[in-house]
């Protein structure tokens, strides 16, 4: 992109920790005024306030909505606060989804307990893949998406693997991705390009909510040809790189961040 980032706005869905939280910081480094918009209690708004800071730091702007990004009308009311804030230019130049918000259940038990019910399920996959679409739909028609932009959707190797209880974000990640390609396609004639991006496995506080979650770590560890865990910062520097000029030719993939992790066959020896 242009050396004139400071007049372009970056949105982060879920932008109060892992990766959107460091990607907030990586855009706002490299000038992108930020909106962030993430859904914390008062325990976790220390994290925000430290992200929201650091942004300042960098001199660009920033806004932040604490509220459910699944809200349709909460969602209306951001878009109008944004077209006045924007003067209704076309000035977003980044659409990150990094939603991590859902039910992590089985879907059948055998012990009685209910399994992964309709309204469990709809509202899984609606968080975490259907409500980029929406943001993107309105950010389109009101006139505030820019040529060029780039959309990223954070997807997860469980999108094609069984992981216990994971089976409603599994069919998230899926459909998320499959939504990325329809974007890319939708709206290329702007130039608009948009990816899917496949962390390794990460230490953040989605990853640590899913049963068995040590093990996978240790395992990727192990696995892992640089010998640890892909960092927020890690995947934050790679869409850096896709955000700058040229990067918009490379659209409606899944890009694998993790260090060469998903092509090495782990065989259980250390």
């Amino acid at each position: 992109m242009s050396n004139d980032n400071n007049k372009y706005w970056a949105l982060i869905l879920g932008a109060s920790s892992g990766f959107g939280g460091a990607t907030a910081l990586q855009l706002a480094k490299d000038g992108f005024n930020i909106i962030g918009v993430h859904l914390d209690r008062q325990a976790t708004m220390h994290n925000v306030k430290k992200i929201t800071d650091s942004i300042e730091e960098f001199g660009v702007k920033q806004k932040f909505y604490n509220m459910n990004a699944a809200d349709v009308l909460k969602r209306t009311e951001v878009i109008n606060e944004l077209i006045s804030l924007l003067n209704g230019k076309p000035l977003i130049k980044v659409i990150m989804h990094s939603l991590a918000f859902g039910s992590l259940k089985n879907f059948i038990y055998s012990n009685r307990e209910k399994g992964m019910t309709k309204v469990q399920l709809e509202m899984t996959i609606d968080v975490m893949a259907n409500s980029l679409v929406y943001w993107t739909q309105d950010i389109f028609t009101n006139n505030l998406l820019a040529e060029k932009a780039r959309i990223f959707g954070m997807t997860s190797s469980g999108a094609r693997t069984v992981i216990k209880t994971y089976g409603a974000v599994s069919a998230a990640k899926v459909t998320l991705e499959s939504h990325i390609r329809q974007l890319a396609d939708e709206l290329g004639f702007m130039g608009v390009s948009a990816n899917a991006i496949m962390a390794g496995v990460t230490d953040t506080p989605a990853l640590r909510k899913i049963p068995g979650n040590e093990n996978m770590m240790d395992i990727a560890r192990r696995k892992n040809p640089r010998k640890r865990l892909t960092t927020p910062e890690d995947v934050s520097k790679v869409i850096s790189l896709f955000c700058k000029d040229g990067g918009e030719w490379i659209s409606g993939g899944v890009i694998n961040v993790d260090g060469g992790e998903a092509v090495v066959s782990f065989t259980g020896q250390k």
